[in-house]
């Protein structure tokens, strides 16, 4: 009997993947085995459930990837360095862990000799980009299947397939589409598609729960969060958990982003995200007080491409390298703690304590006493300093053209 030819199918447990195993299998015959890749974002729990769907809809076989470390190790810890919020919103949740589940996924598939991978992105959206150039750079041998974008299904037409082919689920269709990671959550449906509306309290899957302001103290080490309100925490994914969780109490980091997707339509999503919205404003402060103005300057420029390039699907582009290679060395200074106030849907940053802040000199306090010159070197720096101005007012006055 001939041997069935192996799929790797990237699997959610959602309507789309649950179809695709079933199609795989009994109309393409070929040999189907799943595999997660949890960038952060399932409980112990949550992992079980998906594990017995793909076995009750006939998986050879299911597999859990966690790659949540290298997610932070190679993603995250540059997007905090870059304080990259897509159009100064989002911090590109769902984005940035796609291309790590994307090559979790091609490389479980090389491992286990599949002769194609597949996956359940439609034709309307980013993943499909992200996921099919990273299968195609990492493994080019391997072909591609995407039953829900080459056949334009329905989800009517998915849930009597499956019906049909006798697996039963609830599969009762929910009004919002929701991605949860380390990273943040984004909340898809119903008002995000209208651009004069927007998500009501009940959509975020956080609810506010504390009323009363609280202090939240962050401390970075070399630009990485290292400490929450006084405990030192040497598990970088772990701080960031414990932020979300006292943040996530007040509504913070609530919003909704508009932008450009890679193929050149607008799109919006809600997306709640206490976190990185705390970790990036905290550490952008930290940074206007250790870094000069020429390192704030060009790490910005930096920073916005950076993530520019991980949304559009450009991580594994060797430019993505050297970028890393400056972030990094922009924070060897960025240590100390930022003191924060929460109160419900907002927070005010209080102040910054760090032994690299700048504004502790010898050399002068702003707008008070100067230490470091003369009222004489100040007359005369300013004289030199307005030189070209005053040539070019000069001659336009000459020419009978003054502004």
């Amino acid at each position: 009997m001939e041997q069935k030819k192996k799929v790797l199918l990237a699997f959610s447990g959602g309507l789309d993947t649950s179809f695709a195993v079933k199609y795989l299998s009994e109309d393409l015959g070929y040999e189907v085995h799943t595999a997660i890749a949890n960038t952060g974002g399932f409980s112990d729990e949550e992992l079980a459930v998906i594990a017995d769907k793909a076995k009750r809809l006939g998986a050879a076989s299911h597999t859990t990837l966690d790659v949540t470390k290298d997610y932070y190790d190679k993603s995250i810890k540059y997007m905090i360095a870059g304080n990259v919020l897509r159009n100064g919103t989002y911090p590109i949740s769902v984005s940035s862990e796609r291309i790590f589940q994307a090559i979790a996924t091609i490389e479980h598939a090389k491992k286990i000799g599949a002769h194609a991978v597949a996956h359940g992105s439609t034709g309307a959206g980013n993943d499909q980009v992200r996921f099919d150039l990273t299968f195609q750079i990492l493994a080019p041998e391997i072909e591609i299947i995407t039953p829900t974008r080459d056949m334009t299904l329905t989800r009517e037409y998915e849930i009597n397939y499956l019906k049909e082919h006798g697996y039963e689920a609830d599969f009762k269709k929910m009004e919002y589409s929701i991605n949860k990671g380390l990273w943040g959550t984004s909340i898809g449906g119903k008002e995000t598609l209208k651009s004069e509306q927007t998500l009501p309290e009940s959509a975020y899957p956080s609810q506010i729960t504390a009323t009363e302001p609280e202090t939240l103290k962050l401390t970075f080490t070399q630009g990485e969060l290292t400490g929450v309100n006084g405990k030192e925490y040497t598990d970088r994914i772990a701080a960031i958990r414990a932020v979300e969780e006292i943040g996530a109490k007040f509504g913070i980091g609530r919003d909704m982003h508009i932008g450009d997707t890679i193929i050149g339509i607008k799109g919006r999503v809600g997306f709640e995200a206490a976190a990185p919205i705390l970790i990036i404003a905290a550490h952008k402060m930290l940074e206007k007080h250790t870094l000069t103005k020429w390192q704030q300057y060009w790490k910005d420029q930096v920073g916005t491409w950076y993530g520019m390039f991980l949304h559009e699907a450009q991580y594994l582009e060797p430019v993505m390298r050297d970028m890393e290679a400056m972030l990094e060395s922009s924070q060897r200074n960025v240590t100390g703690t930022v003191e924060i106030l929460l109160r419900p849907y907002t927070y005010t940053l209080v102040g910054v304590d760090s032994p690299f802040d700048l504004m502790k000199t010898d050399f002068g306090e702003y707008g008070e006493v100067n230490k470091a010159w003369s009222a004489d070197d100040v007359k005369g720096f300013t004289k030199i300093l307005g030189n070209q101005m005053k040539i070019y007012h000069n001659v336009q006055k000459r020419n009978g053209k003054a502004e």
